[in-house]
């Protein structure tokens, strides 16, 4: 989010832009706005190595909070937007923040939060209230504040929360550099030069800010000296209308953006000009091969995959031409050292899925928690891992099954589900759609689905058979499900990524053990 030699060389040049307003906020104001929250900060005591946090949905002030923690040297936490207080608290006392930033929109849940955050001395609202007891107005406490840069800028990271879809949320800790803020971490100069990104580049951003990979795509945009449009909620036509409205040159987006767009009446789908569009990027989850077909045959081969968690630990890509020779990948492995091993550490065969542990291209540690941290490590030391499950084929093309923890074991078969949710999806009636494991008396589990329907498709025997027939069509007997239920909206995080963990949760809820 540095971009000062922009502000200075073309300060009338617009950074952001919010798609649902119209509003635009220049280079020279958002490197304004950052050096007062900085000088603010400092002058409530902030110094290198602190930590603060930041609770809001994507907004106009979301980039220039972020911004000044990368130039003051601080750890800066984007928080989930979408959690309860309780989990709020969780994060804010983990992280150790010292102050939280909200917008006026959370102000309930922030309040409730802070009531178990002794730790916070000062908390700050966007539009609070002259009179509120909890919240000192964001304005009133930058505005009085130099628009220079603070004597004693360094550099200051991100340390962002794991999404805790396997457990509590863990706060990921990087080293923080030594080094003033203009220079960029080495993983940025590498996915500037990966998705070719350009000076001047116009980026849309469709997904929530306070996670790891808009947040990546957009600094690098902003550091080029692009305009980011910032949409406050995807929406499928409306993304597709900013493509040809700002002529956007580069985006990233995850798989459900995807389906969701190729679901739009044809009509639709061919009334915008999407010919500005260079580089669309994806990640998250494993993209259906079918809908990444239909959306290279549709954007052309314009679209970029790539594969890595939060924590670092390494890094895949494939552009479309990879993709189509190796359909289902995510990728060469470009950063780290890839090991895929069975449950005893032995390695696997090419071609057989094991835990995938790489030798970490960036250290890292959880914060405050070194028993998560010993547990993703080997015992030597040299590896980590986040528990995702995978293999090579011969080409040296990495291919994702699952994540270790959703695996199901049925009549000692193991069966990753990721198969049978991306057939799913694919089916037209299917909005969204998720399968695990659950109990089965002769088996240990059994495959069990559950499905989102499109509107107007109403639940019934006789859809569920229709979806079991078509896995059945496609995929061996074993991964299909053998029941399906159907639920209103499945728990998807606003990032793309399945929440399956309070799904699966219910038809254990008698068990002691999922170990069966």
């Amino acid at each position: 989010m540095f971009t000062r030699s922009t502000a200075q060389e073309h300060p009338a040049r617009a950074a952001i832009i919010m798609a649902s307003t119209g509003q635009v906020i220049t280079h020279a104001e958002h490197e304004a706005g950052a050096n007062r929250l900085a000088h603010a900060l400092r002058r409530h005591g902030l110094q290198k190595g602190d930590h603060f946090a930041l609770f809001m949905e994507n907004n106009n002030k979301f980039l220039e909070i972020c911004a000044a923690g990368e130039r003051s040297g601080l750890y800066y936490t984007p928080i989930n937007s979408y959690l309860t207080a309780d989990e709020l608290a969780y994060i804010i006392q983990n992280s150790q923040s010292k102050v939280l930033v909200v917008s006026e929109a959370k102000r309930e849940v922030a309040a409730a939060a802070l009531e178990q955050c002794p730790n916070v001395t000062l908390a700050v609202m966007i539009d609070a209230a002259a009179d509120d007891p909890l919240f000192v107005d964001y304005a009133s406490f930058v505005n009085q504040e130099s628009s220079e840069p603070i004597a004693d800028e360094n550099l200051g990271i991100a340390m962002l929360y794991s999404s805790g879809t396997t457990g509590r949320p863990k706060g990921i800790l990087r080293p923080m550099p030594d080094s003033p803020p203009d220079t960029p971490l080495p993983l940025w100069g590498f996915l500037d030069n990966l998705w070719k990104y350009e000076d001047g580049m116009t980026y849309l951003s469709p997904a929530p800010l306070y996670h790891s990979a808009p947040q990546a795509a957009v600094g690098c945009a902003l550091r080029r000296g692009g305009t980011v449009i910032i949409m406050e909620n995807f929406d499928p036509e409306k993304y597709l209308m900013l493509v040809e409205k700002y002529k956007i040159t580069h985006s990233q987006l995850v798989p459900t953006m995807f389906s969701r767009m190729l679901k739009l009446p044809e009509q639709i789908q061919n009334k915008y000009d999407l010919s500005s569009l260079k580089v669309a990027v994806h990640a998250a989850a494993p993209c259906p091969v079918p809908v990444k077909e239909q959306m290279i045959s549709w954007w052309g081969p314009i679209i970029e995959e790539y594969y890595g968690a939060t924590e670092g630990l390494g890094f895949a890509a494939c552009d479309s031409a990879q993709w189509l020779a190796h359909k289902g990948t995510v990728g060469k492995v470009l950063i780290g050292e890839l090991h895929i091993l069975d449950d005893d550490m032995n390695a696997l065969p090419q071609g057989e899925p094991g835990t995938l542990w790489f030798k970490a291209a960036t250290p890292f540690s959880y914060f405050n928690d070194t028993e998560k941290t010993k547990e993703s490590t080997s015992a030597d030391g040299v590896l980590t891992t986040v528990g995702d499950v995978g293999y090579l084929d011969q080409d040296g093309f990495l291919f994702l099954t699952d994540r270790a923890t959703f695996m199901i074991i049925s009549g000692g078969v193991n069966i990753y589900p990721q198969e049978s949710e991306n057939l799913l999806i694919t089916h037209p009636k299917v909005a969204d759609a998720a399968v695990f494991g659950v109990p089965n008396v002769d088996l240990g589990e059994e495959v069990k689905g559950v499905v989102q329907l499109m509107p107007g498709i109403q639940p019934s025997a006789a859809v569920e058979r229709e979806l079991i027939d078509f896995c059945n069509e496609h995929l061996a007997r074993q991964k299909c499900p053998r029941s399906i239920d159907f639920e209103a909206e499945l728990p998807r995080l606003p990032t793309g990524k399945l929440y399956k963990k309070p799904l699966r949760d219910r038809y254990w809820a008698d068990k002691k053990s999922r170990i069966v």
